[in-house]
């Protein structure tokens, strides 16, 4: 199969933050200069989270599609609104994992069918570390061998955790993580100093940081510090995790509304006798993406927690120059006070043992009050202490 004609575009939007993506993917558009080459069946994009896998994969699926077209500008718009036939875009719904329903219909079975307008039809898969096995053994046929005018893209943000045999088939895209001053320069109306720090604390992800530079950014930082501040001033009984889990439940329930409220309008173009079935369908998918909502804020949190720690570890050791919330010097340096690095490095343990085991569908309130008690053991007063 031929290269792609992808018409008057010159680029994909933030590729050239990519060295690597730009060098695997403009060749099979034939804008670097070189005669275009064919593109590959199946792609991983991986990278943390929001350095543009997603608007590259999107801007990329309209280039495949245009190739031939008459009108490459209205498939590149449609493909921009989520309505052309020949894109299917699959995001997981189960609570933590893609399940086979996900991909059964929406791409095994839909990639045995020869396209309904373009010359190629694509498929992108969000949250490819997060198949079941199921999902997976029922991947592998479609990877193996597809179909020519097939292009599959998988997206993860944790390239570590995608099966070796999904990712053995794929031609690998890799997305580095954006530097924090080019992060920094997007957040407009902040201080520098906390500009600086959303940036540094989004560990290279954009979105995070425009995320933590608002309203719901501020409270996530304050409620990961008080929660850390708890341990360390020997004040577990207050339990602050509640304040954690309060933010989690926000999250959930303004995601499951979101879902309900796009179920709700497409409720009305299903016939009326799978009513039924689809609005029991849709409440299991709503409960999921709430429970999904809940845990990723809870994570984000405790990653702040972790990030909080770290930092008091840096300054305790005498290296304040590579604190990431540099707008909060002062606090740091009053929690440093007093507190060795041994004990700092066991509570930043303590935190990422409790994000992963989040992830295995523990009790979200038990999992928090067990970690609020072992950080005051590691670093909360010791006896005979002065407060």
């Amino acid at each position: 199969m031929s290269g792609v004609d992808s018409g008057p575009m010159t680029s994909l939007p933030g590729i050239d933050a990519h060295p690597h993506a730009r060098a695997v993917l403009m060749p099979v558009l034939g804008l670097d200069g070189m005669p275009a080459l064919p593109p590959s069946h199946a792609y991983l994009f991986h990278g943390p989270p929001g350095t543009g896998k997603r608007t590259v994969a999107r801007a990329f699926a309209a280039a495949l599609l245009t190739a031939g077209a008459r009108d490459p500008g209205a498939v590149t718009e449609r493909v921009a609104r989520d309505t052309h036939p020949d894109l299917t875009w699959v995001r997981p719904s189960g609570a933590a994992e893609m399940l086979v329903g996900d991909i059964e219909e929406a791409v095994v079975a839909a990639a045995a069918r020869t396209p309904f307008e373009s010359a190629r039809r694509v498929f992108v898969i969000e949250g490819a570390d997060t198949m079941n096995d199921q999902a997976a053994n029922r991947m592998l046929k479609t990877l193996e061998e597809p179909p020519s005018f097939v292009h599959l893209v998988l997206i993860t943000d944790r390239r570590e955790d995608v099966l070796a045999t999904i990712a053995s088939r794929c031609q690998g895209v890799r997305f580095d993580p954006l530097p924090p001053a080019q992060i920094a320069a997007k957040l407009e109306g902040l201080e520098p100093a906390h500009s600086q720090a959303c940036a540094r604390l989004a560990l290279g992800d954009a979105r995070l940081a425009l995320r933590l530079a608002s309203e719901e950014g501020h409270a996530l930082r304050a409620c990961a510090e008080s929660f850390v501040r708890s341990g360390m001033n020997g004040e577990s009984s207050e339990r602050r995790w509640i304040g954690l889990l309060d933010l989690g439940k926000t999250a959930g329930e303004a995601a499951g509304e979101q879902v309900h409220a796009r179920l709700e309008e497409e409720l009305e173009l299903v016939p009326s006798k799978e009513r039924k079935r689809y609005e029991r369908e849709g409440a299991d998918v709503s409960r999921r993406i709430e429970r999904r909502a809940r845990t990723q804020a809870l994570d984000t949190a405790l990653r702040l927690a972790e990030l909080w720690l770290r930092d008091v570890l840096c300054v305790s050791e005498g290296a304040p120059e590579l604190v990431y919330a540099v707008d909060r010097k002062a606090e740091l340096e009053h929690d440093a006070q007093g507190r060795e690095g041994p004990c700092l490095r066991e509570a930043v343990e303590l935190v990422t043992d409790t994000r992963l085991r989040l992830g295995l569908n523990v009790s979200e309130e038990l999992a928090l009050e067990a970690l609020a008690y072992r950080l005051e053991a590691a670093i909360g007063p010791r006896l005979g202490s002065k407060p």
